[in-house]
């Protein structure tokens, strides 16, 4: 059935400005948009279902590119060392109590809810090594009518030998879960999810590689994140020219659609390839920040074409709230700029779009209200916030950086109202 909604709208079709329909409508079909106009019989739907949310924003829902759902429990804990010592620490220690299922469903469904209510609809996911609390993972989201691309997490050298897992099992595991979540039109989906090289032996790598190609899955890592482990990556492949090659000489940097997080020294050659291969960048600033690894260059990869999406990779990073991590990219980006003047910082527009349309492009058509995207919106109540007559932008400013869940209303995913997902 035909339903259109009635709001002040916002999106970024382009990544340079806002699309605004001050009482506006976009009409719905079968989860995705028809059309988007301020004249309602422009749209061409006169027996559909009016929903009127009147002086409300809608937007374009939020899609975290880059996030371990099994830290949760250690969100903001341990924010004082670099990313060695904390996942040896903390992480690898935490994670290792995820081969108890009910430990996991326990952590996990308090991840989903706190992605449910800062808006996040979409998400690329890490899991750990277990494969049955990977599949309870994804259960979970199916649950809650979320959309995510899950990842059971290889892993077999430079970790504990809770978290270690040999080559056959790895294949094993990942296979059962491709069987049981491999409908390609599917909202919750598989990802080959490697953790990072020096934590895989060339054989898993290797193995890795092989999966993505043989289902045509995609692929997540991490890439260039810290200083220490671009050395360590150097030492360990030594016939690889750069961090990013040492993924792409197994087939897991491009060869199937490929998101990489970080990239925070991603220069030059590795660069190079990373645009002809198609890679796109999960930028985390709060993470970068937190460990010590830098601030990456994300004008830069943007003006050479690299596509880019957000993510928050708690534990790494601390806060879940998509929308804050706009507000931190703006300012990495000030840094940058205070730097080098002949790189812009990044505006309002361009990071919603990162946020939204771009980020949205690793799943589909999602992130727009384009004919034909899928239909992941919010409903911004943002009364609270304007005691003064702001313009539609500056009330959408306002709440990026003024606002939480409380002025999240509804939140849609492929055009179904998502409820609030139940605590365990």
């Amino acid at each position: 059935m035909k339903k259109v909604y009635k709001a002040h709208i916002l999106f970024t079709k382009e990544k340079d400005r806002f699309e605004v329909f001050e009482n506006g409508y976009v009409a719905v079909e079968d989860g995705r948009v028809l059309g988007v106009s301020n004249d309602l019989a422009e749209l061409g739907c006169p027996d559909a279902e009016i929903v009127d949310f009147g002086d409300k924003l809608l937007i374009p829902a939020m899609n975290d590119m880059h996030v371990h759902a099994p830290q949760v429990h250690n969100q903001g804990v341990a924010m004082d060392l670099e990313l060695l010592p904390w996942l040896q620490n903390y992480t690898f220690p935490e994670e290792s109590k995820y081969a108890d299922v009910n430990y996991a469903e326990r952590m996990y469904s308090r991840f989903l809810h706190t992605q449910w209510l800062f808006g996040t609809m979409r998400s690329v996911v890490f899991g750990t090594v277990h494969t049955d609390s990977t599949r309870k993972l994804m259960q979970l989201y199916q649950q809650a009518g979320m959309g995510a691309m899950v990842g059971k997490v290889a892993m077999n050298r430079n970790c504990p030998d809770a978290l270690c897992e040999d080559v056959d099992d790895a294949v094993k595991g990942n296979e059962q879960l491709i069987a049981e979540f491999g409908d390609a039109d599917g909202l919750v989906r598989p990802i080959i999810t490697p953790r990072f090289v020096p934590s895989c032996t060339p054989e898993l790598l290797k193995a890795c590689g092989e999966l993505a190609a043989k289902y045509q899955l995609p692929v997540q890592s991490h890439l260039s994140e810290n200083t220490s482990e671009i050395a360590w990556v150097a030492e360990l492949e030594p016939e690889s020219e750069s961090y990013g090659d040492a993924y792409n000489r197994y087939g897991l940097f491009g060869q199937t659609p490929t998101i990489m997080a970080h990239c925070v020294w991603t220069r030059g050659g590795e660069l190079e390839l990373m645009k002809r291969n198609g890679v796109m960048v999960a930028h985390c600033p709060t993470s970068n920040f937190n460990l010590s690894s830098g601030m990456a260059p994300i004008r830069t990869l943007l003006d050479e074409g690299v596509r880019i999406g957000l993510g928050s990779d708690i534990s790494g990073g601390h806060d879940l709230n998509m929308f804050r991590m706009l507000v931190y990219a703006i300012q990495v980006s000030k840094m940058h700029y205070q730097q080098d003047h002949s790189k812009t910082f990044l505006t309002l527009p361009e990071t919603f779009w990162i946020a939204t349309k771009s980020a949205g492009s690793f799943f589909g058509k999602v992130g727009s209200f384009e004919p034909g995207y899928d239909f992941d919106a919010l409903v911004i109540d943002d009364a609270v916030l304007y005691p003064a007559e702001y313009s539609l932008q500056h009330r959408l400013e306002r709440f990026i950086y003024l606002g939480d869940d409380r002025q999240i209303v509804h939140r849609f995913c492929r055009g179904q109202e998502v409820p609030e997902p139940k605590l365990i």
